[in-house]
């Protein structure tokens, strides 16, 4: 294993990319899970895929709230990203509120809070694991850039390993 860990190391493994935390097996494993979960493919688990699942596991009276409860532990609407991002964080078992911070203090020289958000679409989609448009749109709508068009990272970091923005 320890080999496995030096090569994820020397391959950008401690970048705070959600896909950097598990291998090519584990990914897929969350992958068909996702699949079987998503049960009318369209590409985001909500609470009737969750009723339809625990269905599918034989628990038939699953109550409103308790599925509620449940998709409202998401920070956004649950996709693939934003479901392996849960279990990784449920599996690391530390926070890594620091390390998506120090990710992006890097682009934030004046040290302000915010980035441009151009600036972060860019990056996003053009480095490492490149964003799709629909996966930034997806961001955005989550996380909306101020009238200025900044990007309030600390809370978006907050959110990202918290689950809620702060007070």
């Amino acid at each position: 294993m320890a080999p496995r860990r030096a090569q994820k190391r020397a391959e950008g493994g401690a970048s705070s990319n959600v896909f950097s935390m598990f291998d090519q097996s584990q990914i897929q494993e969350f992958k068909e899970a996702f699949t079987i979960m998503d049960q009318n493919r369209d590409g985001f688990i909500d609470k009737e895929d969750l009723r339809d699942t625990f269905a599918a596991l034989g628990r038939i009276n699953v109550k409103n709230e308790e599925l509620e409860a449940m998709v409202k532990e998401a920070p956004a609407p649950i996709n693939f990203t934003v479901f392996l991002t849960m279990f990784g964080e449920k599996l690391k078992g530390t926070d890594p509120e620091e390390t998506i911070l120090h990710a992006f203090k890097v682009f934030d020289t004046e040290g302000k809070g915010f980035v441009k958000a151009d600036f972060i679409k860019e990056k996003l989609m053009t480095q490492a694991d490149r964003f799709s448009e629909e996966e930034i749109k997806q961001m955005f709508a989550a996380f909306p850039p101020d009238v200025c068009g900044n990007l309030d990272y600390r809370n978006l970091c907050y959110v990202i390993t918290h689950g809620e923005e702060k007070d």
